[in-house]
């Protein structure tokens, strides 16, 4: 059965910590290990993420939009060069289109808002045109990195603003099974790619998401040197994520196997081995 210490006597806040952690973790020693540090609405918010694919009818406020995008701006960026852009996709034919590119996933279409994220090199160039600037820099391949990376740190700003107004989201990497039938969808120029989708929603509450159980700190953390993970650990993880598995009534099976199937072969990449193509053909020189 789950680990539930949330009713556990000390400190508000070292209960609201321990909580969180055993929904995180589900192993009680690691969350004795946090107890005197200072807890904050920040971080409960933080670790109570989970991914929400159901949604209810209601739209989205007026201005919510606008400030996940501000909220996502607000993230670092290399060189403050903001190598990134999102599109915004609310009209439902555009949505199923687009649902349909990306494995049939429905709540694509359920949820009111699609944030596209792009990995965007083109403004890039196109700022190097106007200046009389040669722009080689942006033929390389850590030009390409850092406009992912950017998209990427824009759109985790975009979660946790999403989450803290009450709504819901999920990464779309399916986004990428057919990039290019997306692009021209998006009607994206050279030198930009889809790097994810991000459904956003009114969650529903007659179907409620719960928080996933992580990989133990042990086999993500490490001091000094990189370690190789303890098999026994990754066991334990398995076991727990199995419980988890159980309770929402999903499909039992180790973590282990379902990752390594997950990269086994090109035919597990559901369509994604063709990106260095795709990228070729988008105008990324990738020197």
């Amino acid at each position: 059965m789950k680990t539930d210490r949330s009713m556990a006597t000390g400190k508000p806040q070292e209960t609201a910590a321990r909580a969180r952690l055993d929904e995180r973790y589900r192993d009680p020693e690691f969350t004795g290990t946090v107890a005197d540090v200072p807890w904050n609405d920040t971080l409960d918010l933080l670790l109570s993420h989970r991914t929400v694919r159901a949604y209810s009818d209601s739209p989205l406020e007026p201005g919510m939009l606008e400030t996940i995008v501000a909220a996502a701006q607000s993230a670092p960026t290399t060189s403050n060069l903001q190598a990134w852009s999102v599109i915004a996709v609310q009209e439902p034919d555009r949505k199923a289109r687009l649902a349909e590119l990306s494995a049939g996933q429905k709540h694509i279409f359920d949820a009111p808002l699609l944030l596209v994220f792009i990995a965007d090199l083109a403004r890039l160039r196109a700022v190097s045109n106007e200046t009389g600037e040669p722009g080689a820099g942006l033929d390389y391949l850590e030009a390409f990195i850092f406009a992912i990376a950017d998209a990427s740190f824009g759109a985790q700003n975009a979660v946790v603003a999403i989450e803290s107004l009450g709504l819901g989201c999920c990464y779309i990497g399916a986004m990428r099974n057919q990039p290019d039938a997306v692009a021209r969808e998006l009607g994206l120029p050279d030198e930009t790619m889809v790097v994810f989708g991000m459904t956003v929603g009114h969650p529903d509450p007659a179907r409620k998401a719960d928080v996933k159980p992580r990989l133990p700190q042990s086999v993500v953390l490490h001091h000094e040197t990189y370690a190789r993970p303890d098999p026994a650990a990754l066991s334990a993880y398995d076991e727990r994520l199995k419980e988890f598995q159980s309770e929402q009534r999903m499909r039992i099976m180790d973590w282990t196997a379902v990752a390594a199937s997950r990269v086994r072969d090109e035919a597990a990449l559901t369509g994604r081995h063709v990106m260095t193509e795709h990228l070729r053909r988008r105008g990324f020189t990738l020197r």
